[in-house]
C-alpha cells in the first residue's frame, strides 16, 4: 500500500501546463526582442565514446571557461581552444535506470496534446526526446520502483496498453573530460565565452561552425550531454532563415519567412523543459546553423521586420510551414492529434482558381486522386517534390514496418511481412488519416505523420498507393504516388517564392497561408502561448 502522502503526490492534477505558462506567456516588449534564446546545437554529445567536440575563439580572442566540478568546486580558465572527449567511467557499483514511458510519438504537437491527457488523469508528466518524442510520468515525482510499479499497474488495471517501464543496468557513464594546461578536468557543468561573443564548434574535420553568444555543456535526461547555445533572438535568426527559406527567396518571400520563424521560436520555449533547454537546431524545430552561411538577403529581412510576429487574437500563431505543400494546406489536425488552430486551414495553394475544395473534397479517394495527378496552375509547380512517385519492394517496406515498431515495443513487431496496405481515411485536404495494414500477425492502423514516421517512401502524407505484382499476381511492393515535402501545414516555402515573384507582400503572403491572423510589433500584451490548444 501506498502511503497518503505518496498517493497525493503521484495522482495530483498535473501542473506542467500551468507553469509553461506562467513563465512564458507574458514578456516586456523590450526582452522579446533581445530575449536569450537556449538552442541545442549537439543534443547528445557522448552516446558515441570516440565523439569530440572542438571549441575555438576567432582571430585574436580566447575562450573562457567556467568549469564546475565534480567536487561541486568552481574555476575559470582562459586558453585558445579546448577539445571535449568523452570517457566512459565505470561506477563504484552497478545502477537501475528506469522510466515510465507513458507514450511514443512522431512529432513534439502530438506528444503535447497526449501530455495534457495524461495530465487530465492527474499524472505528473514531462515531454523528452530521446529519439522520437515520448511522454514520461515525471521523474522526481515517481521517484521509486514502487511508485512506478503502482503507476504502471494501475494503468494497466484501466486497460492502458501503451505504458512500459524502461529499465537499464547502468555500469559505467560517459564523461567529459578536457585538458587545460597540462591539467585534465571533469567538469559536472561547463559554460565558454569569448569577448568577442564568436565560437567555432568543429563536430569533426569537414563540420565547422561559427556561432554568436555563448556556449554551456550540461547533462540531459538520457545520460549524455547537451551543447546549448545561449544566443539572442535577432542573432538566432541569422543562422535560421538563409537555411530554411534558401539564399535565392525573394525579399517578400525572406521577410515572410523571417515573421513566421521569429514567431515560431517565441512560441516554442517550452519544448525542451526536460533537458532544460528551448529549442533544438535541427528540423525538429528549425534549422539553426549559427553565423555560418548567413546572406545580406536574409539580414536584411530580419533587420526590417525587427520585432515583427504573426498573431491571431492578440496570442503569437503555432507558426507551422513546410518546404511544399503539394497544392493544398493542411488542417493542423490532419497531421497532429489536438485542438485545431482556427487560421491553419485548407487552403489551395494557387493565386488561381484551380480547385474548389468545397465542392470536391479531397476525403474522397478518386476525387483526391484527379487532384494528385494535376500539375498546373499552382504555387509550386515546376519544384522536384510538388509531385513525386516513388516505389517500395514488400521487403523494404517490411524492415522500414519493423523498425518502426520495435522502437514502440508494439505487440505486432515480430510480425514477418505485410501482407496488404490500404488507405481507409482521408481529411478533406487529402492528408492521410488512416493507413490499414495487414501483417501475418495481424492488423495494425497507422495514423497521421505516423506513416511518414513507419516507412520511408513517403515525402508528405499526401499519397495514394498502387499495388506492385508479379506475373502470378503476387503482391511485390507499392508505388507511392504523392505531392508535397513535409506536412504541409501553414506557409509553403516555394509557394511564397511564387506569390513574392507576383508581386505579394509578406502580409499578403502570411495572410493567404494563415487566414485571419495579424502582424504586430511585439508588445507586452501579445501572449506568447496561452496553453488553450
Amino acid at each position: 500500500m501506498l502511503k497518503t502522502g505518496q498517493r497525493n503526490k503521484i495522482i495530483g492534477f498535473s501542473s506542467i501546463v500551468v507553469a509553461l505558462v506562467a513563465s512564458i506567456a507574458f514578456m516586456p516588449a523590450a526582452m522579446a526582442k533581445d530575449v536569450l534564446l537556449r538552442v541545442g546545437i549537439v543534443q547528445r554529445f557522448g552516446e558515441d565514446p570516440k565523439e569530440q567536440l572542438t571549441l575555438a575563439g576567432t582571430s585574436g580572442d580566447k575562450l573562457t571557461l567556467r568549469v564546475v566540478g565534480e567536487d561541486g568546486k568552481a574555476s575559470t580558465l582562459q586558453t585558445d581552444r579546448v577539445k571535449l572527449e568523452v570517457i566512459e567511467r565505470p561506477l563504484a557499483s552497478p545502477v537501475v535506470e528506469e522510466r515510465v514511458i507513458l507514450s511514443d510519438h512522431a512529432t513534439f504537437e502530438t506528444a503535447e496534446n497526449s501530455a495534457k491527457k495524461w495530465a487530465k488523469m492527474g499524472i505528473k508528466v514531462e515531454i523528452t526526446q530521446p529519439d522520437r518524442w515520448q511522454v514520461w510520468a515525471k521523474r522526481e515525482v515517481y521517484e521509486n520502483p514502487l511508485l512506478r510499479r503502482w503507476l504502471l499497474a494501475s494503468l494497466q488495471e484501466k486497460g492502458y496498453k501503451q505504458p512500459y517501464i524502461d529499465t537499464a543496468l547502468v555500469k559505467e557513464k560517459p564523461q567529459v573530460s578536457f585538458v587545460v594546461n597540462g591539467t585534465r578536468y571533469f567538469p559536472k557543468d561547463l559554460e565558454i565565452e569569448s569577448k568577442k561573443e564568436l565560437i567555432q564548434v568543429a563536430e569533426n574535420p569537414t563540420k565547422t561552425r561559427l556561432y554568436g553568444g555563448s556556449l554551456r555543456l550540461q547533462p540531459n535526461a538520457y545520460g549524455t550531454f547537451t551543447l546549448v547555445n545561449n544566443v539572442p533572438l535577432e542573432t538566432y535568426l541569422r543562422g535560421v532563415v538563409p537555411h530554411e527559406i534558401g539564399p535565392e527567396a525573394p525579399d517578400s518571400a525572406a521577410k515572410a519567412q523571417t515573421i513566421i520563424a521569429r514567431t515560431y521560436a517565441l512560441r516554442n520555449l517550452r519544448r525542451f523543459q526536460a533537458d532544460n533547454y528551448e529549442l533544438c537546431a535541427d528540423t525538429h524545430c528549425q534549422v539553426y546553423y549559427g553565423l555560418t552561411g548567413t546572406n545580406p538577403r536574409a539580414d536584411r529581412a530580419i533587420a526590417e521586420t525587427r520585432g515583427l510576429v504573426l498573431t491571431y487574437q492578440n496570442e503569437l500563431v503555432d507558426a507551422l510551414y513546410s518546404s511544399t505543400t503539394g497544392g493544398i494546406t493542411a488542417l493542423f489536425s490532419d497531421v497532429w492529434d489536438g485542438e485545431e488552430r482556427p487560421y491553419l486551414r485548407a487552403v489551395i495553394d494557387s493565386p488561381n482558381r484551380v480547385w474548389d475544395i468545397s465542392q470536391q473534397s479531397l476525403a474522397d479517394e478518386n476525387t483526391f486522386r484527379q487532384f494528385i495527378n494535376l500539375k498546373d496552375g499552382f504555387n509550386e509547380t515546376g519544384r522536384k517534390v510538388f509531385r513525386w512517385t516513388k516505389q517500395a519492394s514488400i521487403a523494404d517496406l517490411n524492415k522500414d514496418l519493423g523498425k518502426y515498431l520495435e522502437r514502440q515495443k508494439h505487440p505486432l513487431a515480430s510480425f514477418k511481412t505485410i501482407q496488404w496496405m490500404e488507405v481507409t481515411k482521408r481529411s478533406p485536404s487529402g492528408r492521410i488519416l488512416t493507413l490499414t495494414i495487414q501483417t501475418d500477425k495481424g492488423m495494425l492502423e497507422l495514423y497521421k505523420n505516423e506513416v511518414r514516421s513507419a516507412f520511408g517512401p513517403p515525402r508528405s502524407t499526401l499519397f495514394y498507393l498502387d499495388p506492385v505484382y508479379d506475373k502470378n499476381r503476387q503482391i511485390q511492393g507499392y508505388t507511392f504516388v504523392g505531392g508535397g515535402f513535409g506536412h504541409g501545414v501553414g506557409l509553403s516555402q516555394f509557394g511564397s517564392y511564387n506569390l513574392a515573384r507576383l508581386g505579394w507582400t509578406p502580409e499578403q503572403i502570411l495572410a493567404f497561408y494563415y487566414p485571419g491572423t495579424k502582424i504586430q510589433e511585439l508588445n507586452t500584451s501579445i501572449i506568447l502561448w496561452s496553453g488553450r490548444e
